[in-house]
């Protein structure tokens, strides 16, 4: 082990988490009114109908693959009966199906945001670093997947990658298991931890939003245009008159 795989994969990780953290929070106290996607849809909503589905639901399964297989250890799924081979298999089948599905999603949102003019117009140099980081991280995670998993002879990213990954969070961080893992799963996570450090100035910041306050806001009112003045004729059931 030297320095540069200290600073790779001991200090890399904590600056990135620093970040995705306190942007997060700086953002919510400066600019909450640019917490937002800035939606397109009413420029053009054809492409974005298959490729945004394509993309959300891909990256939902890819997103959970990575939780099931980066924190939850090797010997909890044995203990429930689950083989190492059996989850090989299921692991690399839809993580395949899910990467290839979010990358094409992805293609045909850059497609879009590069050919359709007002969403090209409204596309900021944030959004195109936030796209290349996007495709870059996916394109990597893919290509480490099918090189190790399906023409190669196979890695166990679970014996290396995965302690790895838990270790930073122990702060116990062990940068010999990351050293040995395979070029292309290094890139991958490397590139994701670039990704995890521009996230909160970008509209991925909207993924950690969820409409909740819908749930008790109360009713909008709408106020009618007749002229007719209040209190001339009883007012529908279930609605009171604005004054």
């Amino acid at each position: 082990m030297n320095a540069l795989d200290v600073v790779l994969w001991v200090a890399a990780p904590y600056v990135a988490l620093t970040v995705f953290v306190l942007g997060h929070v700086w953002r919510y106290r400066y600019d909450k009114f640019g917490w937002t996607t800035r939606s397109s849809q009413m420029y053009e909503s054809r492409l974005l109908r298959i490729g945004s589905p394509l993309f959300h639901f891909g990256i939902l399964v890819v997103l959970l693959g990575h939780i099931g297989g980066l924190v939850i250890p090797k010997s909890w799924t044995e203990a429930v009966g689950v083989s190492e081979e059996a989850y090989h298999v299921i692991a690399v089948a839809l993580g395949t199906i899910a990467g290839v599905a979010t990358l094409c999603g992805l293609a045909i949102l850059i497609y879009r945001r590069r050919t359709v003019g007002p969403v090209f117009t409204a596309t900021t140099r944030n959004d195109k670093l936030m796209y290349a980081m996007l495709a870059a991280t996916i394109v990597l995670g893919l290509s480490a997947t099918v090189m190790a998993n399906i023409v190669g002879g196979g890695y166990d990213y679970r014996t290396t990658i995965s302690p790895w990954f838990r270790s930073i969070f122990y702060f116990q961080p062990d940068p010999a298991l990351m050293a040995g893992a395979p070029p292309l799963f290094q890139l991958h996570a490397l590139s994701a931890l670039l990704l995890f450090a521009i996230w909160p100035f970008t509209r991925l910041v909207h993924m950690l939003t969820a409409p909740v306050g819908y749930l008790t806001r109360p009713y909008v009112v709408y106020r009618s245009r007749d002229e007719q003045p209040t209190g001339t004729r009883a007012p529908r059931r279930g609605w009171e008159p604005s004054r």
